[in-house]
Parts: C-alpha cells; sequence; structure tokens
C-alpha cells in the first residue's frame, strides 16, 4: 500500500557541517574500541593490575556499552538525539580524563565502565541523528558512505594512533586523546545539528524491558567474554548463557505485551532491517578476531613494533574508504542493497581466504596486503548499505532504538568473535605442539615450534571466519530483498514512499 508522502521542508543548510561532527564522534567510539588493547600492557604493569583482572580493561567497557545500548537508544528517542549526543560527549571525555589519570586497579576499571555508558548514550544517538538528517536518497549515501567507512576502519585507526601513542608518549595517553575529539565533536554538534521536528518518542519507559535486556545482554557478553578465558565448560560460563536465553527470551516476551516497548518487535521483524542485524554481527565476528590474530601475528611471530603494526593495517583502512565512498555511495541509489552486501561479504571471505595460507616467513606485499585490501574493499561495500538500510523506512520514533540494534548487533559480534575465534586458535595451537613436540629438542626448534604452532591456531580461526563471512553473504542475499534506496523504502507491507521528515529547529 502507499502512504501519503507528507511534504518535507527545505533541508538543513547545515547537515553536512553536522556530518563532521557525528563523523569524529562516531571515530572516537570506535578506535576507542582497538587503541586501548595496544596500551593494556603498559598499564598493567603501571597500575599493578593482576594478570587475572586485565580482561576487565577490556570486559568493563564491552559490557557496560553493550548491555546499555538498547536503553541509550531509547534515551535519544525520548530526550532528543542532540541533547543525548552531546551529553554522551561529554560524560565520555570526563570518564577518558578518570581512566588517563588512574592511579590503581579500581579508578582504572571504573574509568572503563563509565566510557561505556556513555558510549552506549552516544553511538545510537550519532547513527540516529544521520537517519533523520539525511532523508534525501542521494545524500543519504554520502553520508551513510562517510559513516560506514569510519564505523569499519576507525578500529584500524585505532591500532595506528595506539601504538604511535604508547611507543612515543604514554598509555595514558591513549584515554586523554578521546578528550580533545569529544570536546569539538560536542561544541560542534550544540551550534551546528538542528534535529527534526516530530521525531521524539515521548511514550512512558519500559523500565522491565530495560532491566531485562541490559541484563541478558550484559549476561550473554559477559559469557563470551568468559569463555575465552576460562573456557566454554566453566560452570560460570554456562550459568551466564543460561541466564542471557531466559532473560532475553522474557524480554521479547515483555516487548510483545506491553504498550510502549522499549524495542518495538516491528523494529525486528521487518526482513530487511532483521537480515541486516544478522549478516553485519556475523561479519563483525570475523573482523574483530581478524585484528586480533593478525596483531599478534605481526608483533610477535614477524617482529613488527607497535607503530609498524598500525601501519601494517593501512590497507585495509584504504580499502574500506574505497568501497564504501566509492563503489557503496555510487550504486546504493542504483541497486539493491543484496547486490552490494552479498558480493561485498563475498569478496572480504576471498580476503580472509588468503590469510589462511599464512606461514611464518609469509611475505607482508605478497599476501598479507592484497588480502587486506580484498577485506577492506568487500565490508566497505557491505558496510555502507547495511549502516544505510538499518534505519531506512523506520519511524522517527524509532530511528534511536533502530540505530541501537545496528550497535548491538556488532558489539555482541565482537563479543563472540573474539572468544570463538580465540578458542579454536587456542585448541590448534596446543594439538600441533603435542604434535610436533618430540621434533623439537634444540632451543631452536623450540622457539621456530612456537612460532608454527601459533600461526596454525590462527589459521585454523581464519578458515572459520572465511565461513561466516560466506554466512553473512547468503544472509544478506536470500533475507534482504527491498528495492534501490532511491527515495522508496521497504516496509513489512511491500514499497511504500518514503515519509518525509520536516526539519525544523528545536
Amino acid at each position: 500500500m502507499s502512504a501519503s508522502p507528507v511534504t518535507s521542508l527545505a533541508p538543513d543548510p547545515k547537515r553536512w557541517k553536522a556530518l563532521v561532527f557525528i563523523a569524529l564522534a562516531q571515530l572516537m567510539v570506535v578506535l576507542d574500541a582497538t587503541i586501548v588493547n595496544i596500551a593494556l600492557p603498559s598499564a598493567q604493569e603501571d597500575l599493578g593490575i593482576s594478570e587475572g583482572n586485565k580482561q576487565w580493561v577490556i570486559t568493563a567497557y564491552a559490557l557496560a556499552f553493550g548491555g546499555l545500548l538498547l536503553f541509550g537508544g531509547r534515551i535519544a528517542d525520548l530526550w532528543g538525539r542532540k541533547r543525548t549526543f552531546v551529553t554522551g560527549l561529554i560524560g565520555f571525555a570526563a570518564a577518558s580524563a578518570l581512566g588517563g589519570a588512574a592511579t590503581g586497579e579500581a579508578m582504572m576499571l571504573g574509568a572503563r565502565a563509565l566510557q561505556g555508558v556513555f558510549g552506549a548514550l552516544l553511538a545510537p544517538a550519532a547513527l540516529s541523528l544521520l537517519a533523520v538528517m539525511f532523508t534525501e536518497a542521494k545524500e543519504r549515501a554520502k553520508a551513510f558512505g562517510i559513516y560506514g567507512a569510519i564505523a569499519g576502519g576507525g578500529g584500524a585507526v585505532g591500532l595506528i594512533l595506539g601504538g604511535f601513542l604508547t611507543e612515543y608518549l604514554n598509555w595514558r595517553w591513549t584515554f586523554f586523546v578521546n578528550i580533545p575529539f569529544a570536546i569539538v565533536a560536542a561544541a560542534g554538534a550544540y551550534f551546528v545539528i538542528r534535529e527534526p521536528e516530530g521525531g521524539r518518542n515521548r511514550s512512558p519507559l519500559d523500565i522491565p524491558g530495560v532491566f531485562l535486556s541490559t541484563l541478558g545482554l550484559v549476561a550473554l557478553v559477559y559469557g563470551f567474554t568468559r569463555a575465552e578465558s576460562e573456557g566454554w565448560s566453566d560452570g560460570v560460563t554456562i550459568a551466564m548463557f543460561v541466564a542471557s536465553v531466559v532473560l532475553l527470551a522474557a524480554f521479547v516476551l515483555t516487548e510483545a505485551k506491553v504498550k510502549h516497548p522499549l524495542l518495538p518487535l516491528r523494529v525486528l521483524t521487518e526482513r530487511n532491517r532483521g537480515g541486516v542485524y544478522l549478516s553485519l554481527g556475523l561479519a563483525i565476528i570475523s573482523m574483530f578476531g581478524l585484528f586480533l590474530f593478525l596483531t599478534y601475528y605481526l608483533q610477535i611471530v614477524k617482529g613488527y613494533s607497535p607503530v609498524k603494526t598500525g601501519f601494517a593495517f593501512l590497507p585495509m583502512i584504504a580499502g574500506m574508504i574505497t568501497g564504501s565512498t566509492q563503489i557503496g555511495t555510487r550504486l546504493m541509489i542504483r541497486v539493491p542493497p543484496r547486490f552490494l552486501m552479498a558480493p561485498g561479504f563475498l569478496v572480504a571471505a576471498v580476503g580472509m581466504l588468503l590469510l589462511t595460507q599464512l606461514e611464518v616467513d609469509t611475505s607482508y606485499a605478497g599476501l598479507i596486503m592484497p588480502a587486506q585490501l580484498l577485506l577492506g574493499l568487500g565490508m566497505g561495500t557491505a558496510f555502507m548499505p547495511a549502516m544505510s538500510l538499518a534505519t531506512h523506512g523506520v519511524e522517527p520514533r524509532d530511528a534511536g532504538v533502530a540505530s541501537a540494534m545496528v550497535n548491538t548487533s556488532q558489539q555482541v559480534g565482537g563479543a563472540i568473535g573474539t572468544a570463538l575465534l580465540n578458542t579454536i586458535a587456542a585448541s590448534a595451537t596446543t594439538a600441533y605442539i603435542e604434535d610436533h613436540a618430540a621434533s623439537a629438542t634444540t632451543p631452536a626448534a623450540q622457539k621456530l615450534l612456537a612460532a608454527q604452532s601459533m600461526v596454525e591456531g590462527y589459521t585454523a580461526a581464519i578458515w572459520w571466519a572465511v565461513g561466516i563471512l560466506a554466512a553473512s553473504a547468503v544472509i544478506a542475499a536470500v533475507l534482504i530483498n527491498t528495492g534501490a534506496q532511491n527515495g522508496q523504502t521497504a516496509s513489512g507491507d511491500g514499497v511504500e514512499d518514503e515519509v518525509k521528515i520536516p526539519v525544523v529547529a528545536h
């Protein structure tokens, strides 16, 4: 059925300036996910963080961010996206200052958890602002091309920046560097962003939904994080998975019954958005595993410094920017999203497939660089329409929570990827050592065996990553059936005219 289009007012003349500040904030959140990884060994030594607790520097952020994303998205819809965005930025800057000034373990972990809380406000507000400010097809394609490149490539930028700051300054600067990012983005957003009128969801907050979703997602993310360190058969790990299933099932039942749900099921059940959340979450599993293994491979096996390791990821960033801003942006308004997403994931899978050939003495230029280029090109091409489609055609009052689901699928995918692929790699490494230990009788042979066993572990896990990317491609091809995003959008009932949102300053 066709809905009558609402006449739109003139587009906001400052929308492109607003995009600069939204993109800056998104870059800060994405690079923070990897920048701390490089600084962690130095911070652990300085602050006396125990070996058993060092994972909490990463986990505290992941749990707060992943657990509160849906709540953050709903707050953006209720409270106003601009206000939520600026509040998230100021809070993130304060938490980063606290982390940089940390004098002990408790202060560091508290700062990381606070970063996660404010990140959960900031990330969905940023994406939903784009969704409601850019409604014209060609402009939307350009805006989401830039956003998609940052969302995909920011992690690799974090590795470069983290390497520089740790090697030439101090680990504390991996926190302090967020402060100028946040202040510039918050000031710019305050003066430039004009949020469209009429897009808020002022219905009462679904408190049971908040509790069930937050606890369920925290249990899920923690379950995978604990599985990585304690094993899949650990009692607490199993209890976390059981709790997450029970809590998330209760959440879905609650959302189906309450009058004003935190996550309206219409956001999830529309097949195109559902297909995006699922395929994107799976693809992120592969990407997170790759960042981890390639970082270890380059630093431990090849002996690269942190800075050199960061620069070694540049081909992937170049591929992502090209795929997102040149291929995705140009084709999104001409071809259906599945014809970009499915081939994009397959090209990335081919790049990943090349990395299954890694050896101790593999040439960077001969194998690693072309593999990264293919990975970046494929992921950039797929990410761009995925980011746009995840919020395309959603009712303005649901834009925040629909955006939060994109971030949630990425965050949960990252937690699963790190735990699952690490476990596979560790098992393959152990098995290789057991099979070849008898022949390694000299110190040199034992050192070579250690390197070979690590590489064997990485390649075993990368084979799984190839399969997961192939599954992402199949899901995108089968579930996503909307046409080109040229001003029309698929709904559950078929195709309807896109409703233009009038832009009025608050």
